[in-house]
C-alpha cells in the first residue's frame, strides 16, 4: 500500500509531453511566433485530434502555413520553429569596372569632402557617362575612401551680437535681390585674421576675402569688391550687428541707396544661407590646411576654392546645379565669373 502510495504521488508531479514542451521553450528563450507556433502543435494534438483543418481555423492561419510548420517541427528540438532567416543565400556582387572605378576614386580623392549624390553629377558632367551614386558609394567602400576630418588649426570666435532688421525684408526669388554678409575671426599662433563672407540667398553665388583689421574700412573694401562682381545689380544687404558693418560699410550702402537690413540678436536662423556657407568654408577649405597668415597668400588660395564652389561644387538645395547655373536662370550672370574675383 505504502508502494502504491508513493508511486501515484509520482505521478502527479511529473509533467505532460506537452507541458514539458513549454517548459523547454520557456527555458531556451523562443520567441513569442515560435512559442505560438508550439501551442499550434500541441493542439493538434489534443483538442484538435490531429486535424490540420481544425487547428487552421482554431488558430485562424491558413491550412498550407500549418502544414509548412508542421513539417519542419522537431519535438527534440523545438527551435524549428524559429523564423528563418529570410536573406538570399547568395547576394549579386557589384559588376567592377576598372575605367569607372579608377575615375571615381581620383575625384573622391580630389574632393573628400563630397558625398555620392555631389560625386555623381560632377563624374557626368566631365566624363560625359551615366552613373549611378549606388556604383560610387560602392567604390568607396571596397577602397576606404573615408576620410574623417581634420582637427581645426584655429579657434574661432563665436560671440555675435546682433539685431533685428532682417524680418520687414520680402524676399523674391531673384539673383541679387538679397545678399547676406558674415565674418569669420580666425586665430593662429597669436595671429587673428578676419574672413568677410557674403552669399547671394537665392543663387547662393558666395564670395569671401581675408582682412588684417575688423574696421568697418575692409568691409568696405570687400562689398565694393562684390558689389562690382553682381554687375551693380544688388537690391538689399543683410549683416548683422558687428562692428565692421557701421561707419564707413553704412555710409556706402547709402550712397548707393541700398536698404541695409540686420538681423536679430542672438539668432542664427536669421542669416542661415551664411551660416552654412561659413560652415562649409571652414570644412570644406580651412580644415584641410589652407589657412596662411599673409592675406595675399590666403586669398589667392581662396579664390581658387570660390571658383571651385560656384562652378564646379553641385549643390543640393539647388537640385545638385552649381550656383553659377543656377544664376543664369535669373539673371545673365557672365560665366566668366571666375576671373573677376579681385583677388
Amino acid at each position: 500500500m505504502v508502494y502504491e502510495a508513493y508511486r501515484a504521488s509520482q505521478r502527479k508531479t511529473l509533467l505532460s509531453p506537452h507541458e514539458r514542451w513549454r517548459a523547454v521553450a520557456k527555458s531556451l528563450g523562443l520567441s513569442k511566433e515560435a512559442q505560438r507556433r508550439l501551442e499550434w502543435m500541441i493542439y493538434y494534438e489534443t483538442r484538435g485530434g490531429e486535424s490540420a483543418v481544425l487547428t487552421a481555423r482554431y488558430f485562424g492561419i491558413g491550412k498550407s502555413t500549418f502544414h509548412k510548420w508542421h513539417a519542419l517541427f522537431d519535438e527534440t528540438n523545438l527551435r524549428t520553429l524559429e523564423t528563418k532567416s529570410r536573406a538570399p543565400k547568395t547576394c549579386r556582387q557589384r559588376q567592377a569596372i576598372p575605367a569607372k572605378d579608377s575615375r571615381v576614386i581620383t575625384l573622391r580623392k580630389r574632393y573628400p569632402y563630397w558625398g555620392k549624390m555631389k560625386l555623381q553629377k560632377v563624374y557626368e558632367r566631365e566624363y560625359k557617362e551615366v552613373i549611378t551614386s549606388w556604383y560610387i558609394q560602392r567604390v568607396i567602400e571596397q577602397y576606404h575612401l573615408y576620410t574623417s576630418k581634420k582637427k581645426t588649426p584655429h579657434k574661432t570666435d563665436r560671440r555675435r551680437q546682433v539685431k533685428k532688421r532682417i524680418s520687414e525684408c520680402a524676399k523674391v526669388p531673384q539673383t541679387g535681390f538679397l545678399i547676406h554678409l558674415d565674418t569669420i575671426v580666425l586665430h593662429l599662433s597669436g595671429t587673428k585674421r578676419y574672413v568677410i563672407t557674403a552669399i547671394d540667398d537665392h543663387s547662393k553665388v558666395a564670395y569671401a576675402r581675408m582682412y588684417e583689421s575688423h574696421a568697418s574700412g575692409p568691409a568696405t573694401d570687400f562689398f565694393k569688391r562684390l558689389h562690382y562682381l553682381f554687375d551693380e545689380q544688388v537690391a538689399n544687404v543683410h549683416t548683422d550687428n558687428g562692428s565692421e558693418f557701421h561707419k564707413h560699410f553704412d555710409q556706402a550702402l547709402k550712397n548707393l541707396q541700398l536698404p541695409h537690413y540686420w538681423s536679430r540678436s542672438r539668432t542664427p536662423k536669421d542669416n542661415p544661407s551664411n551660416e552654412r556657407f561659413n560652415r562649409t568654408l571652414k570644412e570644406e577649405f580651412l580644415y584641410w590646411g589652407n589657412f596662411h597668415h599673409d592675406p595675399a597668400i590666403f586669398n589667392k588660395r581662396l579664390t581658387e576654392w570660390l571658383v571651385e564652389y560656384n562652378a564646379i561644387r553641385p549643390h543640393q538645395s539647388l537640385n545638385y546645379l552649381t550656383p553659377l547655373a543656377f544664376a543664369e536662370q535669373t539673371r545673365g550672370l557672365s560665366t566668366m565669373w571666375s576671373s573677376s574675383t579681385l583677388c
